[in-house]
């Protein structure tokens, strides 16, 4: 069966700029598009040369992509001007790039009240547009904005405004969803109209936003009425409830039928498998916290925690999993919390390299122990690396790398001249390393001499002077802090759980719990660190 193509369109760079709180770099566009670019997207949108300067720095710059066709944004020229005279279309030609993708107005309202202009000089503007740039031997792309409002409107105009790029050589008619309010039944039914109006389904595309949460669900609605073109974001950036998340369009369309069996994209089994390194390197260069319940990508998209599943997936991995994770670059979970049977724990105790007979009594005393200490208000479900310090513990397994002897924190409030209240947090640590005293102390300010807390400061302290340790520390690093307080009154304690990556983007997390936030923080990290060592196979001193 010779499958379809669907080229796959990624807006990551323009439109999930959007985003509120997000702002990248020229250097940060030029490592996005590289990372598309080896994924097997086919268009790379960079954004909207001359808006602003980032994007101006990013063309001038513009990353050579060896399968992706990098992508000028702009709207179509203005009315009153020709399109060779008009100086915000002419600074997206001079981009040079292979492709240009412009927006322009397809519903009435907006071409009246927003444009403040008659619907046939906005057919001509569109019309134009697209034929100076269909001449100057680029690949043209129109974003039909608000095109399925405009098609409940006046379906008989939004229609004329796609064909006129159509007619003018546009090789792809992209139907936006600009609100984000169209519904899966309303999109198939404006994309099958599309195509009867006579813009056949190679060359007709989709953009949604995901304002009803229906992003995915209207790309797949428009690729089944025959829309060959998707345009989407990494993670779902873009503004207010995001696009549509190619993170979870692109393993659908390879992996479900009859997507699979019906399509090809640029994207290969490889390309697949590196989906869910991609997608945590994004949020990385956000400094976000990569969302644990993503479809696919996400950490615990295959975590399984009632003990009943976990004996099915140790038995059959498909009896609650749809598809394989390592089929996206992501892996299983088996957390560890008192709901865990012995399925969960063999599992998990499998996974860490640790080997533990069924049946062995030592198992009931590792269970007994976590469901004890969660009692005590920790959490090991969320904790993979704190659980493996702690069954290594009461199976006597645990290496003594290094011993705390001491340690001190203290933050001082002052005020400073120009710069108003500040903090400064200090911290001293005396560790023992094989019978020998290694001392040490840190401040937590960064680059610009703001104060990172005593939980940074504790952390710099430890990192500054592990003596043989060091080398294996050295890539290490903090990625998120959590605290959570349980229990009430007297009662309650703090639970802190700490997240950290290494230069090989191996991640873990380990818990403390203490009625002292700073002496639960330092247990997660000292189990951090523990949990790095026995990885990477550190050997104790002494």
């Amino acid at each position: 069966m010779i499958r379809e193509r669907l080229y796959l369109f990624d807006t990551t760079l323009r439109d999930g700029q959007q985003t509120q709180g997000v702002d990248f770099t020229a250097e940060d566009k030029i490592r996005i598009s590289h990372a598309l670019d080896e994924l097997g997207i086919d268009y790379v949108e960079g954004g909207w040369p001359g808006a602003n300067p980032t994007d101006s720095d990013f063309f001038a710059a513009a990353p050579k992509l060896s399968h992706a066709t990098f992508t000028a944004f702009g709207m179509t020229k203005r009315a009153g001007r020709s399109a060779a005279n008009d100086d915000v279309l002419a600074a997206v030609m001079n981009a040079n790039t292979p492709a240009v993708c412009l927006v322009g107005k397809t519903h009435d309202f907006h071409v009246t009240k927003a444009l403040g202009i008659t619907l046939e000089e906005n057919l001509e503007n569109i019309a134009e547009s697209f034929k100076h740039i269909v001449a100057s031997g680029r690949e043209a792309l129109f974003d039909c904005e608000h095109f399925f409002d405009g098609f409940k409107a006046n379906p008989d105009y939004a229609l004329k405004a796609a064909k006129a790029a159509f007619d003018a050589g546009c090789r792809w008619i992209v139907l936006c969803d600009t609100n984000g309010g169209a519904l899966p039944a309303e999109v198939r039914a404006a994309t099958a109209a599309v195509i009867e109006s006579g813009i056949p389904g190679d060359h007709l595309g989709i953009h949604t936003h995901n304002d009803t949460e229906m992003a995915v669900a209207n790309t797949l609605a428009a690729v089944d009425a025959g829309a060959r073109h998707i345009q989407g974001t990494l993670n779902g950036l873009g503004e207010r409830c995001g696009n549509a998340n190619l993170t979870a369009i692109i393993p659908t369309l390879l992996l479900k039928e009859p997507y699979a069996s019906q399509f090809e994209t640029g994207v290969s089994a490889a390309g697949l498998a590196s989906l869910t390194k991609v997608s945590r390197m994004l949020d990385d260069i956000l400094n976000r916290v990569p969302h644990k319940w993503a479809a696919y990508v996400g950490a615990s998209a295959f975590a399984h925690k009632a003990g009943l599943h976990a004996s099915a997936i140790l038995k059959d991995p498909t009896t609650y999993e749809h598809v394989e994770p390592s089929r996206v670059g992501n892996e299983r979970i088996i957390p560890m919390s008192n709901q865990a049977g012995q399925s969960n724990l063999l599992k998990r105790l499998t996974d860490a390299g640790i080997a533990v007979e069924k049946g062995d009594a030592r198992l009931g005393d590792i269970l007994n122990a976590v469901k004890e200490r969660e009692d005590q208000g920790y959490a090991y479900d969320g904790a993979q690396a704190s659980f493996e310090i702690l069954a290594r513990r009461v199976l006597g397994d645990l290496p003594t790398f290094f011993e705390i002897m001491r340690y001190r924190v203290t933050v001082e409030r002052t005020h400073v001249e120009g710069k108003g209240r500040m903090t400064l947090s200090e911290a001293v640590v005396a560790v023992n390393i094989g019978g020998q005293k290694h001392l040490s102390a840190s401040e937590s300010m960064d680059a610009v001499g703001n104060d990172q807390g005593p939980v940074n400061a504790l952390w710099r302290a430890l990192e500054r002077d592990l003596g043989p340790y060091q080398s294996i520390i050295d890539d290490m690093h903090l990625v998120d802090f959590k605290v959570r307080i349980t229990g009430s009154g007297t009662e309650a304690v703090t639970r802190v759980v700490i997240d950290s990556e290494d230069g090989d983007g191996a991640r873990w997390s380990t818990v403390g719990v203490s009625a002292n936030i700073v002496d639960a923080s330092f247990e997660a990290l000292t189990d951090a660190i523990n949990w790095k060592l026995l990885r990477d196979g550190a050997s104790a001193q002494g």
